[in-house]
């Protein structure tokens, strides 16, 4: 994209969808000659291919790097990152200048990983903003006559050592040009929360200002939505711990003393002029219903659907979302991104949830894909993410086949060398020439509520840390599994713990004999202390996951565990404890079922930024 037009709106859109689409080989390769040509002369890439152009070809270069460069994972990357943000030049992966590090939801030694980001960046995720709206009115008309209940935050962000910004992708757009400095003329750009409100760092204070806005315009509303489904239902629970507050505010026209920050206050007391007794009336009647089941459509009557990302961990807030919108909303999930990348849209916004593919438009960045299974079989032991990727495995974008499954490898204008993403993807089709994929999962992601992805490594590492409490007590953990329990909101990780006595006369009740309330408390901290830098942030900070809980189960338990997944065609030979069970299996109503008793963690992690 580097020089080419950015900006498309409307039918043009439309169109260059098409183009991008119909020549998506050629414009993959053009991509990949115009990485190469601002970022060959990096030491990075000098360390497997050498660029002179004078000497070879662009096709020649394009042929070494295939042939020379490494498919790497981020501990490849990572000394190179962390020499820019200790201040050496962005030269080491990138041509162009490194404006600030990314912090992706994924961790490495229980920080966010790091990403390099560049002021072009900001341009095609932009581009991509862009294309939204003009695909939404093909199936929803008339959505230029209203305003966007979006709710959207900011994460407080740190500096590294050399003064580079270090915050998440979302608050880098919402802070910048793009998104301050967009056409304020455009209807599609009319949201109800004023962007000081956004742009607040205390997320409490944001979101009380965000709906309390959004129920003044409430008659005006005609797309709700949040960036993840998760973090619209915590907007949700929320009002139904605030509704009264905010009502009384809008009748008396004056903003509650609870907000503080000086830019929220100026511009809600500008939105509430005057007075407004009917309004909360109105609202305050809907709020009081026994049943909050519809209540977004009284609320917003003119809603039209729902925009948040309602795949992959998300999907398992579509209930909720549904119960709250009496069903009557469509569930719209636009678009597919990342810390390292916009990736593709959603060219079929209404499809049902389960059903939601992303083209992926060829002039983001130049794709691979590593094929992972076929036949509707994913196979989850192939090329772990310490294991070395022969590069001749990898697969071009238009050459994916349907139905197969793959994981995306990247390789970016800021300085990514076919980087794999760790997303897992199945082909469903094809738009002209460029594929679209259904997204299955993050690999070896186990548990997650919010933005945090803990794996099965991470949990292993906290559990065996906790487990040694129990020793003094002669007491030993002989198995376990997990679950996201999203049934409330925030949701929580649920740790089913076995606990065996080495008193052989003790064994027989399990733990009852003794009370172990205080240890297993102790047990839920120190999970969660070893946990990610993610998910002690969304613990401690954010408070978008609930405290985790331990359930401590009969003796004997996992041998039914066992029993129950082998009658349903497990293999003996085979089997392992899966460390993770699915919410509404027949694995969590046993596991219940042997419960003696639940204890949950009593305090916040510890977290710094």
């Amino acid at each position: 994209m580097n020089g080419k037009k950015l900006e498309y709106k409307g039918e043009e859109a439309l169109k260059e969808i098409e183009r991008l689409t119909k020549h998506a080989d050629e414009v993959q390769q053009n991509i990949l000659k115009d990485i190469l040509k601002q970022n060959g002369d990096t030491e990075y890439l000098k360390n497997y291919i050498k660029i002179n152009e004078k000497c070879c070809s662009s096709n020649d270069i394009v042929a070494e790097f295939k042939r020379c460069v490494p498919v790497v994972t981020f501990s490849r990357i990572f000394p190179y990152i962390q020499r820019i943000a200790n201040g050496e030049d962005s030269s080491l992966i990138s041509g162009h200048k490194i404006t600030e590090l990314l912090c992706s939801s994924g961790t490495s030694n229980g920080k966010p990983k790091m990403m390099p980001s560049t002021e072009e960046d900001l341009d095609h995720r932009t581009f991509l903003y862009n294309l939204i709206m003009p695909i939404m009115n093909q199936y929803i008309p008339d959505l230029d006559k209203g305003k966007a209940m979006f709710l959207y935050f900011v994460k407080q962000e740190t500096s590294t050592p050399c003064g580079l910004p270090a915050r998440t992708v979302l608050t880098n757009y919402y802070k910048s040009k793009h998104f301050k400095c967009r056409a304020r003329d455009d209807p599609f750009n009319d949201f109800t929360s004023p962007d000081q409100t956004i742009l607040c760092n205390d997320s409490n204070q944001s979101m009380y200002c965000q709906l309390l806005a959004a129920l003044v315009h409430r008659h005006h509303v005609l797309r709700l939505g949040a960036v993840f489904a998760s973090a619209f239902l915590r907007a949700i629970s929320f009002l139904e711990c605030n509704w009264l507050l905010l009502c009384n505010d809008i009748r008396s026209g004056q903003l509650n003393p609870i907000i503080i920050d000086p830019s929220c206050r100026s511009a809600m007391t500008t939105l509430l002029s005057s007075p407004n007794p009917t309004l909360a009336d109105q609202i305050d009647g809907i709020c009081r219903r026994e049943s909050w089941k519809g209540i977004l459509c009284r609320l917003w009557p003119r809603a039209k659907y729902i925009e948040a990302v309602v795949t992959g961990s998300m999907a398992q807030y579509v209930a909720a979302l549904e119960y709250y919108s009496g069903g009557k909303l469509p569930l719209v999930c636009t678009m597919y991104a990342s810390s390292e990348c916009y990736f593709g849209i959603n060219l079929k916004p209404l499809s049902k949830p389960g059903e939601v593919t992303f083209t992926l438009l060829p002039n983001m960045c130049y794709f691979e894909l590593l094929p992972l299974g076929e036949n509707g079989e994913v196979w989850t032991e192939a090329y772990g993410q310490d294991e070395e990727v022969p590069p001749c495995k990898l697969v071009g974008l238009v050459h994916v086949k349907i139905g197969c499954f793959y994981e995306l490898v990247v390789t970016t204008f800021s300085g990514l060398n076919r980087y794999r993403i760790g997303d897992v993807v199945q082909a469903r089709g094809f738009h002209n020439r460029a594929p679209h994929f259904r997204f299955i999962c993050r690999r070896n992601v186990v548990l997650s509520i919010d933005s945090d992805k803990t794996n099965e490594q991470d949990l292993h590492k906290s559990i065996a840390i906790a487990k040694k409490l129990l020793e003094p007590y002669n007491a030993l953990l002989v198995e376990y599994t997990s679950f996201a329990d999203t049934s409330s909101v925030p949701g929580h990780y649920v740790l089913y713990w076995e606990i065996r006595l080495h008193s052989p006369s003790l064994n027989s009740t399990a733990t009852a004999a003794l009370d172990f309330s205080i240890v297993l408390q102790d047990c839920c901290i120190a999970v969660e202390e070893h946990l990610d830098y993610v998910y002690r942030r969304c613990r401690a900070k954010d408070k978008s996951i609930g405290p985790l809980e331990i359930r401590l189960v009969r003796v004997g338990t996992f041998d039914a565990l066992m029993d129950l997944i082998i009658a349903q065609g497990g293999s003996m030979n085979q089997y392992k404890t899966p460390r993770c069970v699915n919410s509404n299996s027949a694995a969590i109503g046993l596991l219940d079922a042997h419960l003696e008793r639940s204890v949950f963690s009593p305090r916040d992690p510890i977290w710094v930024p």
